[in-house]
């Protein structure tokens, strides 16, 4: 729990359910003496994956600093991102809601709106920001919504809001009905070649400007050009994405190809960009 808030309630909670749980950081210290209590940052997450394997327990949990994001280590300690969570989310509930919306920010992978539309929903990319997430299930009627950034949103049986916990319930109820193991059930989805978010610093006062001179110079005549939230360039075989930060000093970008060529391809594309609307940019991937 790394140290944060729900480390006095997700044991209790996780034991309750029946889990066997072996907890660690579970003590509150608010200077996150083990690691920052981010649970998508993989990073993070090695204690918790030694210690799953360790162990021999069939998954990971941990809970970022007020419990309202969750990320998971499989039985085999690999790391699970919110994209793979939410597909085996879709595929649990989608079906017993046939053509209810699915509401995904625009750092998620390409492949998540395409099993949504499969599995008889109707999928909508909105702007990241769990607040604007909320408000569009709302107006979408969404059973079902998530982010990147593990900011998860059920409304079947639970109330819509993001709960890391409830999540994590929920994703343990289908792993206890599966004969598959962790590893099995979330290596099923590919999500081709990816990037985790890069972040470029950029001073507060102008990353909003200069998101706006990157949008002006954009030019990709071949590709679909989405700008609900930054600059989101959607080739048939990968995307890129270049956004302002909503919390911090940032722009923000993500790269998903379905090869390791063109991943590379996609993102020397936005470097060229990057480096048009500022030489002197320190772009860092």
């Amino acid at each position: 729990c790394g140290n944060a808030v729900p480390g006095k309630v997700a044991p209790v909670l996780l034991g309750a359910l029946g889990c066997d749980v072996y907890p660690i950081f579970c003590e509150i210290d608010g200077n996150f003496p083990n690691h920052h209590p981010d649970p998508t940052v993989p990073k993070n997450l090695v204690a918790l994956a030694a210690t799953v394997l360790e162990k021999k327990a069939d998954v990971g949990v941990a809970l970022d600093g007020d419990g309202d994001r969750v990320g998971l280590i499989t039985n085999l300690g690999n790391f699970v991102d919110a994209d793979r969570m939410l597909m085996l989310l879709v595929q649990a509930i989608v079906p017993n809601f046939p053509n209810r919306a699915v509401v995904y920010d625009v750092k998620c992978s390409s492949k998540l709106g395409t099993l949504i539309a499969e599995s008889g929903a109707l999928p909508v990319m909105h702007r990241s920001g769990h607040s604007f997430m909320k408000q569009k299930m709302q107006e979408a009627n969404a059973i079902l919504g998530g982010e990147f950034a593990a900011h998860i949103f059920i409304r079947d049986d639970w109330f819509g809001f993001d709960d890391g916990m409830y999540v994590a319930a929920r994703l343990l109820k289908i792993l206890s009905e599966s004969s598959k193991t962790s590893d099995e059930l979330f290596d099923q989805f590919d999500t081709g070649f990816s990037t985790s978010e890069i972040k470029i610093e950029v001073a507060e006062e102008r990353k909003f400007l200069l998101m706006e001179q990157l949008l002006e110079l954009a030019d990709f005549p071949a590709a679909k050009q989405i700008t609900l939230d930054g600059l989101r360039v959607e080739y048939a075989d990968g995307w890129g994405l270049i956004r302002a930060s909503n919390t911090s000093p940032a722009l923000l970008l993500r790269f998903e190809a379905d090869t390791q060529t063109r991943l590379l391809e996609i993102q020397n594309q936005f470097k060229a960009l990057l480096r048009s609307a500022d030489k002197d940019l320190e772009i860092g991937f």
